[in-house]
């Protein structure tokens, strides 16, 4: 799959100008992520040297993205050219309902690592508001 992921309130804290603290579990979850093959774009607001910090601090962290703000590395942006990233989902902090958190986005792309005893366990853990997810009861 094609993953566009937001940099701010997503990858890390909402800081912008500024590179906010990093999300709980963001880079452990994008490595696993490329693991498994997909393409991660970095799909962002960011542009010159604010994207370029952005791209580099993940780099530090692990992460080289397969493009940025492009749908493919070779992608020369000009007016002829949507914004728009063609992906096959879209992680970002302004989704409906909010970001669930790296955890759960997790859980939702892997459904199949969580045998029944984990999703129990998870059912669980204190939640301060149920997510839209949770709302629609598409993750239980």
């Amino acid at each position: 799959m094609i993953i566009a992921v937001d940099f701010d309130g997503t990858i890390v804290d909402h800081e912008y100008p500024d590179i906010g603290k990093p999300k709980l579990f963001v880079f452990e979850t994008l490595k696993a992520l490329q693991e498994q093959g997909h393409q991660l774009i970095l799909w962002t607001y960011r542009a010159g040297k604010e994207l370029d910090e952005a791209v580099e601090y993940c780099k530090k962290n692990g992460i080289e993205f397969y493009a940025v703000n492009k749908n493919y590395p070779e992608e020369i942006y000009d007016d002829s050219i949507s914004r728009k990233i063609l992906a096959d989902i879209y992680i970002d902090d302004k989704n409906a309902g909010g970001f669930p958190g790296w955890s759960e986005i997790w859980q939702m792309l892997n459904p199949e690592l969580f045998n029944d005893d984990v999703k129990k366990q998870m059912k669980n853990i204190p939640v301060s508001k149920k997510t839209f997810w949770q709302k629609l009861k598409l993750f239980r």
